[in-house]
């Protein structure tokens, strides 16, 4: 029999499937994105099961669409080390943290009408404007009560911000478990936000004069994954989070690291290669770079990440039920102006 006929594709027997695990294990029976979907659990798994610095970039609208307490359980149960988000996504998850919602909508409505109300529209999803100003208040204020004769980087903002959400805020959120928890939050686009918007009133208002060091983002981040080997990425989307991720491990090696690129690699994208975009970026095409290891681990799911994220988590989370969630957690020292990695 021929090499390329090895394993046959099994039916989908919906009646014997119990519980999410037994669903997903099931789907990488079969072929396409629902195989996809199986294999990436499986190399998700894999990382938990060894010495892996776990990379997590965050893009798209994904705490709108209810992925906030999903991807704040990840950072609860160690299974990622280190965020990298868009500013909008923290944005997002403060003014949920300070007890605001984000309101179930409709794609097929009257935007002029939503506009006259102060309504902000994405897609099937509306947020109050008025709302959202009593955030950007809360975050101008911070701003401006912070030491304006130093930069900070978007890391040690970010657990700063965190620790006073824990105070101030109503309920969990991102922000205020990674700073509970120790796990570095960066954001590399973060004027790309509202944070960058309450942070500028204040500077209108000369009321702060708070300077972001960007490249101390990069060192740090070169730093993890130069001394934390192996390393595994999982992106939720593209955008500047993958590849401020991704550059990583080219940094790394500038500044004298070892490093081969990432053993292991997962995304979640609705985006296509052939655009040349970054967001549909195979990992292929990242090898080229050395961001991604010759023979790494790696799988695209070409899916909306609010179907295929929340199976790939629940059915890891099953999996892990019977044994410890990871091999060794690597810890961090925030609470400084450079971060710090504790032994292991």
């Amino acid at each position: 029999m021929s090499k390329f006929l090895q394993t046959p594709v099994a039916p989908f027997e919906a009646e014997n499937q119990t519980t999410v695990a037994d669903l997903v294990s099931a789907m990488g029976k079969t072929a396409f994105q629902a195989r996809n979907v199986a294999q990436a659990t499986g190399i998700w798994q894999q990382m938990c099961q060894e010495k892996t610095l776990i990379f997590f970039g965050l893009a798209g609208a994904m705490v709108p669409a209810g992925m906030r307490r999903l991807v704040s359980l990840l950072i609860k149960e160690r299974l990622i080390d280190c965020v990298v988000s868009t500013g909008a996504n923290l944005l997002h998850d403060i003014h949920e943290t300070l007890g605001y919602y984000h309101w179930q909508g409709c794609s097929k409505v009257d935007d002029d009408e939503l506009c006259k109300e102060d309504i902000n529209r994405i897609y099937d999803v509306f947020a109050d404007e008025k709302e959202f100003f009593k955030t950007d208040v809360v975050i101008e204020e911070f701003a401006n009560n912070l030491d304006q004769d130093r930069s900070y980087t978007t890391r040690e903002f970010l657990f700063l911000l965190g620790k006073h959400l824990g105070e101030a805020g109503k309920t969990e959120g991102i922000l205020t478990l990674a700073a509970q928890y120790g796990v570095p939050v960066y954001c590399a686009a973060i004027g790309d936000s509202s944070i960058g918007i309450a942070i500028a009133e204040g500077r209108k208002k000369k009321k702060n004069r708070l300077m972001f060091d960007i490249i101390q983002d990069i060192v740090e981040l070169a730093d993890l994954a130069g001394q934390i080997t192996p390393s595994g990425v999982i992106y939720v989307g593209g955008g500047t989070p993958k590849n401020f991720i991704q550059q990583a491990e080219v940094t790394a090696k500038y500044m004298g690291y070892h490093c081969l690129g990432h053993k292991y690699a997962i995304q979640i994208t609705a985006d296509a290669p052939h655009w040349g975009g970054l967001s549909g970026c195979t990992f292929d095409e990242g090898k080229s770079w050395g961001k991604i290891a010759p023979k790494a681990e790696q799988v695209t799911v070409f899916s909306d990440a609010t179907i295929a994220l929340p199976l790939i988590v629940t059915a890891l989370l099953q999996n892990l039920s019977d044994r410890p969630r990871r091999k060794v957690i690597p810890k961090f020292e925030l609470g400084g102006r450079e971060i710090k990695i504790a032994k292991t």
